[in-house]
Protein backbone atom coordinates (compact mmCIF):
# COMPACT_ATOMS: atom_id res chain seq x y z
CA UNK A 1 0.00 0.00 0.00
CA UNK A 2 1.25 3.44 -0.76
CA UNK A 3 0.97 6.98 0.62
CA UNK A 4 -1.78 7.36 -1.78
CA UNK A 5 -3.70 4.48 -0.82
CA UNK A 6 -3.00 4.72 3.52
CA UNK A 7 -4.45 8.58 2.73
CA UNK A 8 -7.44 6.97 1.19
CA UNK A 9 -8.13 4.40 3.63
CA UNK A 10 -7.75 6.96 6.36
CA UNK A 11 -9.78 9.37 4.64
CA UNK A 12 -12.70 6.63 3.79
CA UNK A 13 -12.74 5.47 7.50
CA UNK A 14 -12.83 9.51 8.93
CA UNK A 15 -15.93 9.65 6.56
CA UNK A 16 -17.58 6.44 7.72
CA UNK A 17 -17.19 7.72 11.63
CA UNK A 18 -18.59 11.13 10.65
CA UNK A 19 -21.48 9.29 8.67
CA UNK A 20 -22.63 7.15 11.29
CA UNK A 21 -22.51 10.12 14.00
CA UNK A 22 -24.67 12.36 12.03
CA UNK A 23 -27.16 10.13 11.08
CA UNK A 24 -30.37 10.25 12.57
CA UNK A 25 -31.09 8.41 15.17
CA UNK A 26 -33.16 5.10 15.35
CA UNK A 27 -34.63 3.16 17.69
CA UNK A 28 -31.80 0.13 17.12
CA UNK A 29 -30.63 -1.48 20.07
CA UNK A 30 -26.76 -1.68 21.11
CA UNK A 31 -26.48 -5.19 20.31
CA UNK A 32 -28.15 -4.79 17.12
CA UNK A 33 -25.75 -1.71 15.82
CA UNK A 34 -22.49 -3.46 18.01
CA UNK A 35 -23.74 -6.18 15.40
CA UNK A 36 -23.84 -4.48 11.79
CA UNK A 37 -20.73 -2.24 12.78
CA UNK A 38 -18.94 -5.75 12.99
CA UNK A 39 -20.47 -6.35 9.53
CA UNK A 40 -19.10 -3.25 8.53
CA UNK A 41 -22.38 -1.40 8.60
CA UNK A 42 -23.72 1.99 9.58
CA UNK A 43 -26.40 1.89 11.96
CA UNK A 44 -28.87 2.78 9.41
CA UNK A 45 -28.39 -0.04 7.27
CA UNK A 46 -30.44 -2.23 9.76
CA UNK A 47 -33.50 0.43 8.93
CA UNK A 48 -33.32 0.30 5.05
CA UNK A 49 -32.18 -2.97 3.81
CA UNK A 50 -33.96 -5.73 3.82
CA UNK A 51 -31.46 -8.51 6.10
CA UNK A 52 -34.80 -10.43 6.47
CA UNK A 53 -34.98 -11.31 2.82
CA UNK A 54 -31.30 -11.06 1.54
CA UNK A 55 -27.89 -11.95 3.07
CA UNK A 56 -25.83 -9.09 4.70
CA UNK A 57 -22.91 -10.56 2.70
CA UNK A 58 -24.79 -9.76 -0.48
CA UNK A 59 -24.60 -6.33 -0.33
CA UNK A 60 -21.46 -3.97 -0.36
CA UNK A 61 -20.91 -2.93 2.80
CA UNK A 62 -20.42 0.84 4.14
CA UNK A 63 -17.27 -0.22 4.68
CA UNK A 64 -16.38 -1.32 1.74
CA UNK A 65 -18.13 1.99 0.04
CA UNK A 66 -16.31 4.26 2.02
CA UNK A 67 -13.40 2.96 2.27
CA UNK A 68 -12.71 0.21 -0.55
CA UNK A 69 -14.16 2.23 -3.22
CA UNK A 70 -12.76 5.25 -2.83
CA UNK A 71 -9.90 4.75 -4.69
CA UNK A 72 -11.28 2.55 -7.54
CA UNK A 73 -10.25 4.88 -10.44
CA UNK A 74 -7.02 5.43 -9.14
CA UNK A 75 -5.05 8.96 -9.99
CA UNK A 76 -7.86 8.78 -12.82
CA UNK A 77 -10.81 9.79 -9.87
CA UNK A 78 -9.41 13.69 -9.91
CA UNK A 79 -11.45 13.55 -13.76
CA UNK A 80 -14.33 12.76 -11.83
CA UNK A 81 -14.11 14.56 -8.26
CA UNK A 82 -12.64 17.74 -9.63
CA UNK A 83 -16.10 19.38 -11.78
CA UNK A 84 -13.84 21.60 -13.96
CA UNK A 85 -11.34 18.50 -15.18
CA UNK A 86 -14.69 16.74 -15.74
CA UNK A 87 -16.29 19.00 -18.14
CA UNK A 88 -12.81 18.92 -20.11
CA UNK A 89 -13.69 16.03 -20.42
CA UNK A 90 -17.14 16.27 -21.65
CA UNK A 91 -16.55 19.00 -24.33
CA UNK A 92 -15.99 15.92 -26.75
CA UNK A 93 -19.86 15.12 -25.91
CA UNK A 94 -21.55 18.44 -26.87
CA UNK A 95 -25.16 17.12 -26.57
CA UNK A 96 -24.87 15.59 -23.18
CA UNK A 97 -22.33 18.26 -21.68
CA UNK A 98 -23.64 21.02 -19.53
CA UNK A 99 -22.25 24.19 -20.03
CA UNK A 100 -20.07 26.08 -17.79
CA UNK A 101 -19.69 29.73 -18.26
CA UNK A 102 -16.86 30.48 -15.68
CA UNK A 103 -15.30 30.74 -12.39
CA UNK A 104 -15.56 32.63 -9.44
CA UNK A 105 -12.61 33.01 -7.56
CA UNK A 106 -11.37 35.72 -4.85
CA UNK A 107 -14.52 37.78 -5.66
CA UNK A 108 -13.76 37.92 -9.71
CA UNK A 109 -15.38 35.55 -11.98
CA UNK A 110 -13.44 34.36 -14.64
CA UNK A 111 -15.26 33.79 -17.55
CA UNK A 112 -14.03 30.95 -19.90
CA UNK A 113 -13.77 31.30 -23.92
CA UNK A 114 -15.85 27.89 -24.87
CA UNK A 115 -14.65 28.25 -28.15
CA UNK A 116 -10.71 27.22 -27.17
CA UNK A 117 -9.88 23.89 -26.05
CA UNK A 118 -8.82 24.41 -22.48
CA UNK A 119 -5.10 24.91 -21.93
CA UNK A 120 -2.79 21.67 -20.55
CA UNK A 121 -1.70 21.09 -17.49
CA UNK A 122 0.07 19.02 -14.87
CA UNK A 123 -2.55 17.53 -12.46
CA UNK A 124 -2.09 16.94 -8.75
CA UNK A 125 -2.99 13.82 -6.60
CA UNK A 126 -5.70 16.45 -5.10
CA UNK A 127 -6.67 17.78 -8.68
CA UNK A 128 -5.62 20.98 -7.66
CA UNK A 129 -3.64 22.15 -10.32
CA UNK A 130 -6.69 22.04 -12.83
CA UNK A 131 -7.54 25.10 -11.75
CA UNK A 132 -4.64 27.14 -12.93
CA UNK A 133 -5.80 26.90 -16.73
CA UNK A 134 -9.35 28.61 -15.41
CA UNK A 135 -7.35 31.46 -14.49
CA UNK A 136 -5.28 32.04 -17.22
CA UNK A 137 -4.71 35.60 -18.87
CA UNK A 138 -5.33 33.40 -22.18
CA UNK A 139 -8.55 31.79 -21.64
CA UNK A 140 -10.56 34.00 -19.21
CA UNK A 141 -11.84 37.39 -19.08
CA UNK A 142 -12.13 38.69 -15.72
CA UNK A 143 -14.97 40.65 -14.48
CA UNK A 144 -16.74 41.04 -10.54
CA UNK A 145 -18.09 37.57 -9.51
CA UNK A 146 -21.55 38.94 -7.74
CA UNK A 147 -22.27 41.16 -10.17
CA UNK A 148 -22.09 39.27 -13.79
CA UNK A 149 -24.17 36.00 -12.00
CA UNK A 150 -27.10 39.11 -10.86
CA UNK A 151 -26.67 40.28 -14.24
CA UNK A 152 -26.63 36.84 -16.09
CA UNK A 153 -29.47 36.00 -14.17
CA UNK A 154 -31.47 38.93 -15.26
CA UNK A 155 -31.46 37.51 -18.75
CA UNK A 156 -31.61 34.22 -18.56
CA UNK A 157 -33.50 33.95 -15.29
CA UNK A 158 -31.50 30.46 -13.42
CA UNK A 159 -27.87 29.54 -13.66
CA UNK A 160 -26.53 26.97 -10.89
CA UNK A 161 -23.23 27.43 -9.17
CA UNK A 162 -21.20 24.25 -7.85
CA UNK A 163 -18.29 24.30 -6.09
CA UNK A 164 -15.19 22.61 -7.71
CA UNK A 165 -14.97 19.65 -5.86
CA UNK A 166 -17.76 17.33 -3.79
CA UNK A 167 -20.64 15.60 -4.68
CA UNK A 168 -24.00 14.57 -3.51
CA UNK A 169 -25.53 17.62 -3.82
CA UNK A 170 -23.59 19.60 -1.45
CA UNK A 171 -22.33 22.72 -1.90
CA UNK A 172 -24.63 23.24 -5.00
CA UNK A 173 -26.61 26.79 -5.37
CA UNK A 174 -29.71 27.14 -7.54
CA UNK A 175 -30.00 30.46 -8.34
CA UNK A 176 -32.77 32.37 -10.05
CA UNK A 177 -34.52 35.49 -11.17
CA UNK A 178 -37.67 36.42 -9.07
CA UNK A 179 -40.50 38.90 -9.45
CA UNK A 180 -39.26 40.44 -6.03
CA UNK A 181 -35.75 40.10 -6.83
CA UNK A 182 -33.45 36.72 -6.35
CA UNK A 183 -33.60 33.27 -4.77
CA UNK A 184 -30.51 31.04 -3.91
CA UNK A 185 -31.96 27.04 -3.09
CA UNK A 186 -34.93 28.68 -2.38
CA UNK A 187 -34.16 31.46 -0.09
CA UNK A 188 -35.07 35.12 -0.98
CA UNK A 189 -32.25 38.01 -1.78
CA UNK A 190 -32.37 41.40 -3.25
CA UNK A 191 -29.61 42.74 -5.51
CA UNK A 192 -27.07 43.54 -2.79
CA UNK A 193 -27.20 40.27 -0.82
CA UNK A 194 -26.75 38.25 -4.09
CA UNK A 195 -23.90 40.09 -5.02
CA UNK A 196 -22.44 39.75 -1.35
CA UNK A 197 -22.83 36.27 -1.70
CA UNK A 198 -21.38 35.46 -4.89
CA UNK A 199 -18.67 37.65 -4.14
CA UNK A 200 -17.67 35.36 -0.92
CA UNK A 201 -17.58 32.05 -3.07
CA UNK A 202 -14.48 30.54 -3.30
CA UNK A 203 -13.51 28.28 -6.81
CA UNK A 204 -17.28 27.81 -7.81
CA UNK A 205 -18.20 27.14 -11.12
CA UNK A 206 -21.14 28.87 -12.93
CA UNK A 207 -23.21 27.06 -14.95
CA UNK A 208 -26.16 26.59 -17.21
CA UNK A 209 -29.39 25.77 -15.66
CA UNK A 210 -30.95 22.47 -17.30
CA UNK A 211 -34.41 22.68 -18.17
CA UNK A 212 -36.07 19.08 -17.57
CA UNK A 213 -38.57 17.80 -19.82
CA UNK A 214 -41.92 16.56 -19.65
CA UNK A 215 -41.68 13.09 -17.92
CA UNK A 216 -39.01 14.16 -15.53
CA UNK A 217 -41.00 17.79 -14.72
CA UNK A 218 -44.54 15.48 -14.33
CA UNK A 219 -42.95 13.56 -11.32
CA UNK A 220 -42.19 16.53 -9.09
CA UNK A 221 -41.85 19.97 -10.69
CA UNK A 222 -40.00 22.03 -7.71
CA UNK A 223 -36.18 20.01 -8.63
CA UNK A 224 -34.83 18.46 -11.04
CA UNK A 225 -35.40 14.90 -11.06
CA UNK A 226 -32.35 13.06 -11.75
CA UNK A 227 -31.24 9.66 -12.91
CA UNK A 228 -28.22 8.36 -11.61
CA UNK A 229 -27.13 5.12 -13.69
CA UNK A 230 -23.77 3.13 -12.25
CA UNK A 231 -21.46 1.43 -14.50
CA UNK A 232 -18.67 -0.61 -14.20
CA UNK A 233 -16.25 -1.28 -16.74
CA UNK A 234 -15.79 -5.34 -17.81
CA UNK A 235 -11.83 -5.42 -18.35
CA UNK A 236 -12.43 -9.18 -19.94
CA UNK A 237 -15.07 -8.12 -22.28
CA UNK A 238 -13.39 -4.68 -22.65
CA UNK A 239 -16.67 -2.88 -22.68
CA UNK A 240 -18.55 -0.62 -19.88
CA UNK A 241 -22.06 -2.26 -18.31
CA UNK A 242 -24.75 -1.02 -16.29
CA UNK A 243 -25.13 -2.33 -12.58
CA UNK A 244 -28.02 -0.59 -11.29
CA UNK A 245 -30.10 2.70 -11.97
CA UNK A 246 -32.76 4.67 -10.16
CA UNK A 247 -34.92 7.50 -11.06
CA UNK A 248 -34.44 10.48 -8.18
CA UNK A 249 -37.23 12.68 -7.31
CA UNK A 250 -37.70 15.71 -5.04
CA UNK A 251 -40.40 16.29 -2.50
CA UNK A 252 -41.76 18.45 0.13
CA UNK A 253 -38.98 17.45 2.93
CA UNK A 254 -36.06 17.28 -0.08
CA UNK A 255 -35.81 21.15 -0.62
CA UNK A 256 -34.60 22.36 -3.87
CA UNK A 257 -32.04 19.07 -4.61
CA UNK A 258 -33.91 15.51 -5.15
CA UNK A 259 -31.30 14.03 -2.91
CA UNK A 260 -32.64 10.54 -1.50
CA UNK A 261 -31.03 11.55 1.96
CA UNK A 262 -32.32 14.96 2.34
CA UNK A 263 -35.88 13.22 1.85
CA UNK A 264 -36.40 12.44 -1.56
CA UNK A 265 -37.23 9.50 -3.27
CA UNK A 266 -35.69 6.80 -4.87
CA UNK A 267 -37.45 4.37 -7.63
CA UNK A 268 -35.71 1.78 -9.18
CA UNK A 269 -35.02 1.68 -13.13
CA UNK A 270 -35.24 -2.09 -15.13
CA UNK A 271 -32.21 -1.96 -16.74
CA UNK A 272 -33.70 -3.98 -19.73
CA UNK A 273 -36.99 -1.75 -20.06
CA UNK A 274 -36.81 1.32 -17.96
CA UNK A 275 -39.90 0.57 -15.86
CA UNK A 276 -39.78 1.91 -12.42
CA UNK A 277 -40.54 0.21 -9.49
CA UNK A 278 -41.72 1.55 -6.03
CA UNK A 279 -40.87 4.89 -4.66
CA UNK A 280 -39.03 4.62 -1.60
CA UNK A 281 -38.64 7.15 1.01
CA UNK A 282 -36.08 7.67 3.68
CA UNK A 283 -38.40 7.22 7.09
CA UNK A 284 -38.58 10.75 9.28
CA UNK A 285 -41.61 9.73 11.43
CA UNK A 286 -40.87 5.77 11.98
CA UNK A 287 -38.10 3.01 11.90
CA UNK A 288 -39.31 1.90 8.00
CA UNK A 289 -39.16 2.76 4.91
CA UNK A 290 -42.11 4.52 3.10
CA UNK A 291 -42.93 3.03 -0.17
CA UNK A 292 -44.89 4.82 -2.66
CA UNK A 293 -46.76 3.85 -5.72
CA UNK A 294 -47.56 7.28 -6.81
CA UNK A 295 -45.63 10.34 -5.54
CA UNK A 296 -46.96 11.48 -2.32
CA UNK A 297 -47.26 15.15 -3.56
CA UNK A 298 -47.96 15.33 -7.19
CA UNK A 299 -50.04 12.43 -7.14
CA UNK A 300 -47.81 11.59 -10.34
CA UNK A 301 -47.58 7.51 -10.94
CA UNK A 302 -44.41 5.94 -10.10
CA UNK A 303 -44.46 2.05 -9.86
CA UNK A 304 -44.93 0.78 -13.38
CA UNK A 305 -43.89 4.09 -15.51
CA UNK A 306 -41.45 3.73 -17.77
CA UNK A 307 -38.70 6.03 -18.20
CA UNK A 308 -39.29 7.75 -22.25
CA UNK A 309 -36.44 6.51 -24.59
CA UNK A 310 -34.97 4.08 -22.13
CA UNK A 311 -33.51 2.32 -25.14
CA UNK A 312 -31.78 5.12 -26.22
CA UNK A 313 -30.67 6.35 -22.79
CA UNK A 314 -28.97 3.36 -21.78
CA UNK A 315 -26.84 2.71 -24.60
CA UNK A 316 -25.32 6.53 -25.05
CA UNK A 317 -24.72 5.95 -21.69
CA UNK A 318 -22.98 2.70 -21.99
CA UNK A 319 -20.87 4.33 -25.03
CA UNK A 320 -20.00 7.22 -23.40
CA UNK A 321 -18.44 4.69 -20.56
CA UNK A 322 -17.11 2.50 -22.53
CA UNK A 323 -14.89 5.53 -23.91
CA UNK A 324 -13.33 5.81 -20.90
CA UNK A 325 -11.99 2.65 -19.76
CA UNK A 326 -9.50 4.55 -17.36
CA UNK A 327 -12.63 5.28 -15.49
CA UNK A 328 -13.31 2.14 -14.63
CA UNK A 329 -16.16 2.86 -11.90
CA UNK A 330 -18.58 5.62 -12.10
CA UNK A 331 -22.25 7.09 -10.99
CA UNK A 332 -23.56 9.53 -13.71
CA UNK A 333 -26.65 11.68 -12.78
CA UNK A 334 -28.62 12.67 -16.16
CA UNK A 335 -31.14 15.31 -16.56
CA UNK A 336 -33.85 14.49 -19.14
CA UNK A 337 -34.32 17.07 -21.21
CA UNK A 338 -37.24 15.69 -23.46
CA UNK A 339 -38.90 12.34 -24.29
CA UNK A 340 -37.43 11.84 -27.19
CA UNK A 341 -33.74 10.59 -25.52
CA UNK A 342 -31.87 13.69 -24.94
CA UNK A 343 -30.47 14.31 -21.87
CA UNK A 344 -27.44 16.39 -20.20
CA UNK A 345 -24.65 14.76 -17.52
CA UNK A 346 -25.55 17.39 -14.90
CA UNK A 347 -22.25 15.80 -12.83
CA UNK A 348 -20.20 12.03 -12.62
CA UNK A 349 -19.76 10.49 -8.96
CA UNK A 350 -15.78 9.10 -7.86
CA UNK A 351 -17.09 6.55 -5.67
CA UNK A 352 -21.20 7.26 -5.27
CA UNK A 353 -23.28 5.97 -2.33
CA UNK A 354 -24.93 3.10 -3.10
CA UNK A 355 -27.75 2.87 -0.03
CA UNK A 356 -30.72 4.67 -3.11
CA UNK A 357 -29.99 1.41 -5.16
CA UNK A 358 -29.48 -1.02 -2.59
CA UNK A 359 -32.76 -0.52 -1.10
CA UNK A 360 -34.23 -2.12 -3.88
CA UNK A 361 -31.83 -5.28 -3.76
CA UNK A 362 -28.20 -5.78 -3.07
CA UNK A 363 -25.68 -5.04 -5.52
CA UNK A 364 -23.51 -8.24 -5.03
CA UNK A 365 -26.64 -10.58 -6.14
CA UNK A 366 -25.96 -9.59 -9.52
CA UNK A 367 -22.71 -11.95 -10.38
CA UNK A 368 -21.38 -9.68 -12.72
CA UNK A 369 -21.01 -6.85 -10.32
CA UNK A 370 -20.06 -9.51 -8.04
CA UNK A 371 -16.93 -10.27 -9.96
CA UNK A 372 -15.92 -6.61 -10.88
CA UNK A 373 -15.95 -5.64 -7.10
CA UNK A 374 -13.70 -8.79 -6.49
CA UNK A 375 -11.04 -7.85 -8.77
CA UNK A 376 -10.91 -4.62 -7.61
CA UNK A 377 -10.35 -5.45 -4.10
CA UNK A 378 -13.95 -4.19 -2.96
CA UNK A 379 -15.28 -7.48 -2.06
Amino acid sequence: MNVRDYYFTAKGIQDLVDTERDSPSCSQSLPRRLALWRRGFLSRAGVIYDFERYDPEAFVSDYQRFVRTKNLNGTWSVALSNKLFFDWLMRAYGDHRTVVYGLVRGGLFHEFDDSREPAPAAVAGDGTAALEPAVDSRTAVRHEAGAWVADRLDEEGKLVLKWIRGGGGENVLLCSRTESGYEINGEHYDRGALVARVDDLENYLVCEHVEQGPYAAALYPETPNTIRVLTMYDDEAEEAFIAAAIQRMGSDLSGSMDNFSQGGLSAEIDVETGELGLGAQLPYESDRLEWHTHHPETGTRIQGTEVPAWETIRERVLELASSHPMLPYVGWDLVLTDDEGSFKVIEANDHPGLKAMQINGPLLADERVRRFYERHGVC
